[in-house]
């Protein structure tokens, strides 16, 4: 790997967020679940949730644009729904869907200095009331034209990049926030640890 590679992984990592979690419940479309990948990455978000209970697990993630996130992404399948929120629930304080009803908040009223999970319903029904039911609250992105609706991929690119604003203005991209364990692991998984110890043990 050359220094460059290195110091590329080293900064990616370091800005990685592991207090933000996309999670996308029966999205039928591989290309849209790439497109969020791809998004996802581009903002630090290290793992997605894919939680399947009325469509099957997905084998593949589709375009080829899905694979050259994907393996920068950690990615947790799951067919049962209370099973996914106890994950969940373990490691994010508050879990909000994107629903239109007389309660939710608008995107620009989150806080996303929290430790939060954002959860995508499917192209055609949305987010369902079981997934609402096990969710702390609803938001919505504001829109003023006549469809009120986005594509999924645009609806979760326009909520991440917000959480990116408020975590840039917060500082959370400029120092390393993630464990130790974990840090080492994606080292691991990327092809760094191998060399890091490698030089290290050179030195001795």
């Amino acid at each position: 790997m050359t220094p460059r590679r290195t110091e590329r992984i080293e900064s990616v990592l370091s800005k990685r967020q592991p207090d933000l979690t996309v999670v996308l419940e029966n999205v039928f479309d591989p290309h849209n679940i790439s497109a969020v990948m791809r998004t996802c990455d581009a903002v630090g978000i290290q793992e997605i949730y894919v939680l399947n209970t009325k469509i099957p697990r997905h084998k593949k993630w589709g375009a080829r644009s899905s694979s050259s996130a994907a393996k920068w992404l950690t990615i947790h399948q799951f067919e049962d729904a209370e099973q996914c929120f106890r994950v969940l629930r373990s490691k994010y304080n508050r879990i909000l869907t994107t629903h239109l009803s007389s309660d939710a908040v608008s995107l620009y009223e989150i806080d996303f200095a929290e430790r939060i999970a954002l959860v995508f319903g499917n192209e055609h029904a949305g987010v369902s009331e079981e997934i609402r039911l096990l969710s702390d609250g609803n938001f919505i992105i504001p829109q003023v034209g006549m469809i009120q609706s986005l594509n999924i991929s645009v609806a979760c690119a326009v909520t991440v990049y917000e959480a990116m604003r408020q975590k840039s203005v917060a500082g959370h991209y400029q120092t390393s926030r993630l464990d130790t364990d974990t840090l080492l692991q994606l080292k691991t998984q990327w092809g760094l640890q191998d060399e890091t110890e490698s030089d290290a043990t050179d030195q001795h």
